[in-house]
């Protein structure tokens, strides 16, 4: 009896065998709007992201690293290049150009030309020029070019520092000082001129008379005839005032329109009407050289500081650290001159 005729071999012959199975695709799960909505947002915050200079140069250098490594003949954009299809008909298979050696090897160059990438705006050769600058001016210096910098002392550094600091600290101080120097010897002189000016005038002759009486000249007077102590500062004030008047003038002759004038217009008229120029008389001797400036400007900032503060005490009975004028000489209640006394 054979085996097809065996009972309940057909029913096995209609199951399938279990290693031939084969399984239908199943369909992906359909997307809903909600996981719709958050990819979308993933991506366009992706898009969004801006990256840092650091990440951009890296992408950068890596796609110029693998592009250098890419011959061009794997491109696949190479088949539909008219170049090389023109160097292939005349013999090119790849490899370096110009003449080839007795066995076929090529000469030419295989690998392609360095870059050297330029990040600065300087012109060719703008570097070897730089070099060459500092080079003669460490030979003028007495350095040697390839010498290293010396090492600098961390307390020495500190130093210096706070010796800068102090200085312009006192730079400030003294500027302050000249100034309250300059106004009370202004007020000094002032209330002199006043009191002797109100001496000479009795009351005499009509009203008429006294207005007919020359006036005070208020003409600027010459430097060397101002306090040493602080004529730098009057000097200073003087030339930034020359340079803002003769600008102004230029300005205003710029944009003024030709004007008819009458010879005997009165003076009050023309300035009225802006007919009459800037008058600005500066000192006679601005422009003159002051040795004795020049040799104050080149003491120490605190013997300037002390020697204007002795000034102020002496001539004023003031203390510039107190802000404070005494009634007396002896200046009672004063700890002294300097501002560590004050402290």
């Amino acid at each position: 009896m054979s085996a097809t005729n065996q009972p309940g071999s057909e029913a096995q012959d209609d199951e399938d065998d279990y290693m031939n199975m084969t399984f239908e695709d199943t369909q992906a799960p359909k997307e809903t709007s909600l996981q719709r909505t958050q990819r979308l947002k993933k991506e366009a915050r992706a898009r969004g992201a801006v990256k840092s200079k650091a990440q951009i140069a890296e992408e950068e250098a890596a796609a110029r690293e693998r592009a250098l490594a890419t011959s061009m003949l794997d491109d696949p954009r190479a088949k539909k290049s008219k170049g090389l299809a023109m160097m292939a008909k005349m013999g090119f298979t790849g490899g370096g150009l110009g003449k080839k050696t007795d066995d076929g090897t090529p000469q030419g160059r295989t690998e392609p030309i360095h870059l050297s990438l330029k990040d600065d705006r300087g012109g060719i050769g703008m570097d070897s020029e730089k070099k060459r600058r500092f080079r003669e001016a460490a030979e003028e210096q007495g350095i040697a070019p390839d010498a290293k910098a010396p090492k600098l002392d961390p307390d020495e550094y500190r130093e210096r520092v706070r010796k800068e600091r102090e200085d312009a600290k006192l730079e400030q101080q003294f500027f302050a000082a000249q100034r309250l120097a300059e106004r009370m010897d202004d007020e000094q002189s002032g209330e002199d001129a006043g009191s002797k000016a109100d001496a000479d005038d009795d009351g005499s002759g009509s009203e008429a008379e006294r207005k007919k009486r020359p006036k005070a000249s208020h003409s600027s007077k010459p430097l060397k005839s101002v306090s040493i102590l602080y004529r730098g500062l009057v000097r200073h004030r003087e030339e930034k005032e020359r340079v803002r008047r003769m600008r102004y003038d230029l300005e205003q002759s710029l944009s003024r329109l030709p004007t008819y004038e009458e010879e005997d217009d009165d003076p009050d008229y023309k300035t009225a009407l802006g007919k009459a120029g800037t008058v600005y008389a500066t000192a006679e001797d601005l422009d003159e050289e002051d040795p004795e400036q020049d040799e104050f400007d080149a003491l120490d900032v605190r013997e300037r500081l002390e020697r204007l503060l002795k000034h102020l005490r002496e001539q004023h009975r003031y203390c510039f650290w107190c802000k404070m004028a005494y009634p007396d000489a002896e200046m009672d209640g004063c700890p002294g001159l300097t501002e560590e006394d004050h402290d």
